[in-house]
C-alpha cells in the first residue's frame, strides 16, 4: 500500500506526468517571437515543401520518435486500454531520453482494430522519425508492424518483440561461448509463443540456431508441424518436426532453455533433464519462471540469466531500444532492418567481453566484473553502450543501404555521442547503484520530520541505506501512518532513554573539557539529536549522518565540528556543492563554510575539491575564481588567489588548475582557447573555487533557482567521517541523494558498523 502511495505521489506531483516539452531556442525577444513563428516560420516551411528531406534540418523530426500502444496487452497488465497504458508509455519516454537523448511523443489509440491502428499511424509519419510500437497483443502486433513497415518510409520497431530477442540473443552468443559450444550444433527450447518469444526463435534462426534445433511452446504445449488448435502463422513459422509435445520432453537433452511465460514454469526437476552447462533464461517479469538461485542450486554448472536487476545477467530492454534507434536517427534511416538488429547483437555481445571501467564496477557495488558465467551482457549503467551499440547500428544502416545520409567520421561521431548525454549527467544514478550494493547504516537525527521518514522509506526500499531514525518512537510512528509509510524495516531510537547516555557523556566530556564544556553542558548538549548522531558514528555504531533540513547550516554543522575530528593534515573543514546541469556537472566549493578563506585555505579545498571529482568518476579541471583573469587586476586579494594556484601546484603537482580567472572564463571552452591559449586546463573547468563564501552561495543558489540545475549538497570535506548537511526544507530527492552519497562516502572510507560488534545495550525500536 505505501508503495502505491508512492508511486501515485511520484506520477502526480510536483505536476502530473513525468514528461513536458521544452523549448530548444530563444524566445525573450520580439525577435525571438518573429523568427519562431511569423514571418519568420515561412522560409523552413518553403524549404520543407519543395524538399521533404529538409525537415530533418528545420525540424525535430530527427530526434522525435513516437510510443504508440492500444493498451491490449500493458507491461503484465494485460488488456487494460490505452488510456490506462499512457503512464507506461510516458515511462518509456523517459528511457528514451534519459539513455539517448530521443524526444518522444506518447500516443495512446482508442482502437483494438489492427486495420485502423495501422490508417492512424500511417497518416502521423510526417510527424515523426521512427515510431516505437509497444504494448499490442499478439498476433495482431505482427500484422501490424508488417503493414506497417510496408507502408511507411520511417523506422517502425515493436520493441516487445525485438528488444527482447537483440538482448537475449547477445547473451545467448555469449553463453555459447561461455560453454565451448557451437551455435549450429545448440539446442534450444522457447517457451512462450507471444509477442516476445516468436521474435526470439526468429532472431536466434538468423544467428545460426538451426531450425531443427529450436523447439517452442505455446500454453498449449509444444508447437509441431501439424498441430491446429491454437495456430496463427507467426507461430505456424516457427513450427519443428518432433516428437515432443510437453516442456519436459522438449527440455531433456536440451543446451539452452528461455522462458517468456509465468512465474514458476520452471522446476529443478526440469532443469536437471539438460545437458550439462545448460543456458537458462528465465525471462518472466517481475517474477521469473524460476528463482535465479533456485535455477543455480538445481543447476550450479548453469549459466542463468533473468529480467530482474537484482541478479546477474539481466536482459534489460533498456541495453536496445534507446540505441538502436539513436543509430537509426542519426542516418535518417527509412527502417530498423535485420542487419541493424543483428549489429546491436554483435555490439552488446562485444561490450560484454571487453575489460570493465572502474566507474562500472563502482557503480555497481566494487567487486570485480569480468566476462564470464555472471557477467554475459552490459551493465544498464554502462555508458560505452551508448558509444558501442549506436554507431554500428548506424553503420549497418548505412551498408544495408537504408539510410539517408553517410556517417561523419568515426572519431567527430563518438564525440557526438559522448556530448548528447554528458556522461557526468548520470552521477547520481551510479552512486545510488554503488549505494545499493552494500547499504550502510546512516544516522538521521530529525527522524519524526516529514520528508526525512519519506526518504528513510525510500532508502530502506531501494536498498541505498539502512535508516536509523533518532527521535520519539511515538511520534515517528504517528507521523509516518499519516503518511501512509510502512516502517517495517526502518530502525527508531530514542536519545532520551538510551542505554549509551553514559558512556557518550563521558567521552563527549572528555573531548570537550578543555573547550569550555562543563559535564552539566556536556549532558545538556547530548539532548541535542545532532550531537547524539554525531556521537553514534564516532564510536563506530553507524557508519553516517545525514540531517539539517529544519536548521540553519551553522547550527546544523557545528555540533559535527565539536564532535568528529578533521581528516589528518587537513587544517579546515570545507563544502562543496555538486550542480548538474543537462549536459555538464560542476563541482563548487567553498560555499558554506569558509566566510573569507585566505590562499592556504582556498589550495587546501581545491585539493579537496579534486578529490571529490575522482569520487564522482570525474577528470578534475580546476579554476580558482576571481573578478580578474590572470593577471588583469592586480590587488591584495587578486594575490591572495594567485597564491592559493601556487600552493596547489606545489602540494599536488598532478592535479590540473588554473587561474585565478572570471567566471566566464572558466566554464567557456572558447574563451579560454581564443583568449587565453597559455591556459593550463585545455578545456572548460568543472571545478569552481570561490575566491569567498558570499560568492559561492549566491552561485550556486542562482544556478539552482534560475539556471535549472539540480544541485546536491553541501558535501561536507576534510571531516574523518561521513556527515553531510542538509540545505533547509531540503526535497526527499535530495535527501535521499544525499544519504546515498553518504553512504558511498562510508563504504570507501572507513570499516562499516555491520562488521563490528555493537556494545552491550545497543537497542532500537521498531514499530
Amino acid at each position: 500500500m505505501a508503495y502505491d502511495e508512492e508511486a501515485l505521489h511520484y506520477h502526480r506531483e510536483p505536476r502530473p506526468g513525468k514528461t513536458e516539452v521544452v523549448p530548444t531556442k530563444p524566445f525573450f525577444s520580439q525577435t525571438d517571437l518573429s523568427l519562431a513563428y511569423t514571418p519568420g516560420v515561412a522560409a523552413p516551411c518553403l524549404k520543407i515543401r519543395d524538399n521533404p528531406d529538409t525537415s530533418y534540418d528545420y525540424t525535430n523530426r530527427g530526434n522525435l520518435i513516437a510510443v504508440i500502444t492500444n493498451g491490449t496487452a500493458v507491461l503484465g497488465l494485460g488488456n487494460i486500454g490505452s488510456l490506462a497504458g499512457k503512464p507506461v508509455m510516458e515511462g518509456k519516454a523517459v528511457l528514451f531520453k534519459r539513455f539517448a537523448n530521443i524526444d518522444v511523443f506518447d500516443i495512446e489509440l482508442n482502437t483494438a482494430d489492427p486495420d485502423a491502428f495501422i490508417r492512424i499511424v500511417r497518416e502521423l509519419e510526417p510527424t515523426f522519425g521512427g515510431i516505437n510500437l509497444e504494448d499490442i497483443k499478439a498476433p495482431d502486433c505482427f500484422y501490424i508492424e508488417e503493414h506497417l513497415k510496408a507502408q511507411m518510409s520511417i523506422p517502425v520497431f515493436h520493441d516487445d518483440q525485438h528488444g527482447t530477442a537483440i538482448i537475449s540473443a547477445a547473451a545467448m552468443l555469449n553463453a555459447v561461448a561461455l560453454t565451448n559450444r557451437h551455435i549450429k550444433d545448440l539446442r534450444v527450447v522457447v517457451n512462450g509463443a507471444g509477442a516476445a518469444g516468436i521474435a526470439c526463435g526468429k532472431l536466434y534462426i538468423q544467428l545460426g540456431v538451426v531450425p531443427e534445433n529450436l523447439v517452442m511452446l505455446d500454453s498449449g504445449g509444444v508447437i509441431y508441424q501439424g498441430r491446429t488448435a491454437g495456430m496463427n502463422p507467426y507461430k505456424q513459422e516457427l513450427a519443428c518436426e518432433t516428437q515432443a509435445r510437453t516442456l519436459a520432453d522438449a527440455v531433456a537433452g536440451a543446451d539452452m532453455l528461455v522462458g517468456l511465460s509465468v512465474k514458476g514454469a520452471f522446476t529443478p526437476e526440469l532443469l536437471r533433464q539438460m545437458n550439462p552447462k545448460p543456458i537458462v533464461f528465465a525471462l518472466a517479469n517481475p517474477d521469473s519462471e524460476i528463482d535465479y538461485h533456485e535455477a543455480k542450486a538445481a543447476r550450479p554448472d548453469a549459466i542463468v540469466a533473468t529480467g530482474r536487476s537484482d541478479h546477474p545477467n539481466q536482459v534489460n530492454n533498456v541495453l536496445g531500444f534507446p540505441y538502436i534507434f539513436r543509430g537509426a536517427l542519426d542516418v535518417r534511416a527509412t527502417e530498423i532492418n535485420g542487419a541493424m538488429k543483428i549489429a546491436a547483437v554483435h555490439a552488446l555481445a562485444e561490450l560484454a567481453r571487453e575489460d570493465v571501467p572502474d566507474a562500472v564496477i563502482r557503480a555497481y557495488g566494487g567487486k570485480p566484473i569480468r566476462f564470464g558465467p555472471d557477467y554475459i551482457v552490459p551493465k544498464p549503467l554502462d555508458t560505452r553502450v551508448l558509444l558501442k551499440v549506436v554507431p554500428a547500428v548506424a553503420q549497418a544502416a548505412v551498408d544495408s543501404g537504408v539510410s539517408r545520409t553517410s556517417l561523419p567520421e568515426q572519431a567527430v561521431y563518438l564525440q557526438r555521442l559522448e556530448a548528447s548525454l554528458g556522461p557526468e549527467r548520470e552521477i547520481m544514478r551510479k552512486i545510488i547503484f554503488r549505494a545499493q550494493r552494500n547499504p550502510q547504516r546512516i544516522v538521521l537525527p530529525e527522524g519524526d520530520h516529514p520528508v526525512i521518514i519519506r526518504a528513510a522509506h525510500h532508502a530502506a526500499k531501494e536498498g541505498i541505506a539502512r535508516p536509523l531514525l533518532l527521535g520519539d518512537p511515538a511520534a515517528i510512528r504517528s507521523r509516518a501512518e499519516s503518511l501512509h509509510i510502512s516502517l517495517d524495516t526502518i530502525d527508531i531510537m530514542d536519545p532520551r532513554h538510551n542505554p549509551h547516555k553514559e558512556a557518550f557523556a563521558d567521552a563527549l566530556y572528555r573531548l570537550r573539557q578543555r573547550k569550555g564544556w562543563s559535564m552539566v553542558e556536556t549532558r545538556s548538549q547530548l539532548r541535542n539529536p545532532y550531537v547524539f548522531g554525531a556521537m553514534l558514528v564516532r564510536e563506530g555504531l553507524v557508519d553516517g549522518q545525514v540531517h539539517g533540513i529544519a536548521q540553519s547550516y551553522p547550527n546544523a554543522i557545528r555540533p559535527v565540528l565539536q564532535v568528529i575530528p578533521r581528516r589528518a593534515g587537513i587544517t579546515r573543514v570545507s563544502g562543496l556543492y555538486l550542480v548538474i546541469q543537462k549536459n555538464r556537472t560542476l563541482l563548487f566549493a567553498d560555499a558554506t563554510v569558509n566566510v573569507h578563506p585566505d590562499a592556504s585555505d582556498m589550495a587546501e579545498t581545491a585539493i579537496l575539491a579534486g578529490e571529490m571529482a575522482e569520487f564522482f568518476d570525474m577528470v578534475p579541471r580546476v579554476a580558482m575564481l576571481s573578478y580578474s583573469n590572470f593577471g588583469s587586476v592586480r590587488n591584495a586579494d587578486t594575490h591572495r588567489i594567485a597564491r592559493a594556484v601556487d600552493l596547489v601546484r606545489q602540494k599536488k603537482p598532478d592535479l590540473v588548475v588554473d587561474g585565478e580567472m572570471q567566471a566566464d572564463t572558466a566554464v567557456a571552452a572558447g574563451i579560454l582557447e581564443r583568449d587565453f591559449p597559455f591556459n593550463r586546463l585545455g578545456r572548460a573547468a568543472n571545478v569552481l573555487i570561490f575566491p569567498d563564501l558570499a560568492s559561492g552561495n549566491i552561485a550556486y543558489k542562482l544556478m539552482n533557482q534560475l539556471g535549472g540545475a539540480k544541485v546536491v549538497g553541501p558535501l561536507l570535506m576534510g571531516i574523518d567521517r561521513p556527515f553531510n548537511v542538509l540545505q533547509r526544507n531540503s526535497e526527499v530527492e535530495s535527501v535521499v541523494d544525499l544519504t546515498a552519497i553518504t553512504v558511498v562516502q562510508a563504504q570507501a572510507g572507513h570499516l562499516q558498523a555491520t562488521e563490528r560488534v555493537p556494545p552491550e545495550g545497543w537497542t532500537t525500536q521498531r514499530p
